[in-house]
């Protein structure tokens, strides 16, 4: 299933997009998304979408990140080799771990603001999970069964701000400067995670393209790494990191523009594109 997070007016809500268009289930037991991964994990959201409802036309709504409210957006840095090769960056016993806000991220089809202070704004297309029932200290092991599902992910850097110092953070936090989406589809229906492929696209030009089975750190990993120093909870984010190929460390580099067009495609999910605006 198709889960989406959306807009219509002021009015937010969410749903499961099939061929005939967007089933609207905010009106039920759940107004958020959030609010059946919080009561019930993937299997509510499921459960949800056995009602009827509203029938909506996808392109009459704007796309939020399907989850709009999370918690927790934890992003896994230089988790390719081919990326942390380019980027001349030792092997490290644990994961690198840095966080978003959610301000700093817009749905599929919404503007990305390049910010008016850089002129490095780099793209990184990655694959994100999305936590379906909490945990803390979590085996890998048992990993999988705390996922509800998988979305597109792309976590647009100002690389000038990113590297003035040794923390990540102003870099990666610019107001809507990344974005997620389409939608959320569930586990069950995406199915295996390790062999995904993941390709980023500017103007049409494939820019980043390999598969998950290339993670340095595979995603029960990091699920249970993550789970180690915060309690993981339903609706909380982690982008996996993204393969090599990113613009600041191309010859010559490539970075985004007003007027470019950004698009993510994760096998099995879809494709989140985004067109950049000046901020």
């Amino acid at each position: 299933m198709r889960f989406v997070s959306f807009r219509v007016g002021d009015r937010p809500g969410w749903g499961v997009l099939d061929d005939e268009g967007v089933v609207d289930l905010s009106g039920g037991a759940h107004p958020r998304l959030r609010d059946g991964l919080d009561a019930g994990g993937i299997d509510a959201l499921v459960e949800a979408a056995a009602a009827d409802g509203p029938r909506l036309d996808p392109d009459r709504i704007v796309f939020e990140p399907p989850v709009p409210d999370p918690r927790r957006i934890l992003c896994i840095g230089v988790n390719y080799r081919a990326h942390r090769d380019e980027t001349g960056r030792g092997d490290t016993e644990h994961p690198t771990v840095f966080v978003r806000f959610p301000s700093s991220l817009v749905g599929h089809g919404q503007p990305l603001v390049k910010p008016r202070e850089t002129r490095r704004y780099d793209y990184e297309g990655e694959l994100a999970v999305v936590i379906g029932r909490a945990g803390r200290r979590i085996d890998p092991a048992d990993a999988p069964a705390h996922i509800a599902g998988w979305t597109c992910f792309m976590d647009g850097s100002a690389r000038d701000f990113q590297f003035a110092t040794s923390q990540f953070t102003a870099g990666k936090n610019f107001d809507r400067s990344g974005a997620m989406g389409p939608w959320l589809v569930d586990a069950a229906t995406f199915g295996d995670p390790s062999r995904s492929r993941v390709r980023t696209r500017v103007n049409g030009r494939t820019l980043q393209d390999a598969t998950t089975d290339l993670l340095i750190d595979d995603v029960s990993r990091l699920i249970a790494h993550c789970s180690v120093f915060t309690t993981l909870e339903p609706g909380d984010v982690i982008a996996t990191g993204t393969p090599g190929g990113v613009g600041d460390r191309r010859d010559p580099p490539v970075h985004l523009w007003p007027g470019d067009r950004v698009e993510v495609e994760v096998d099995g999910i879809g494709v989140l594109a985004n067109e950049v605006i000046e901020g």
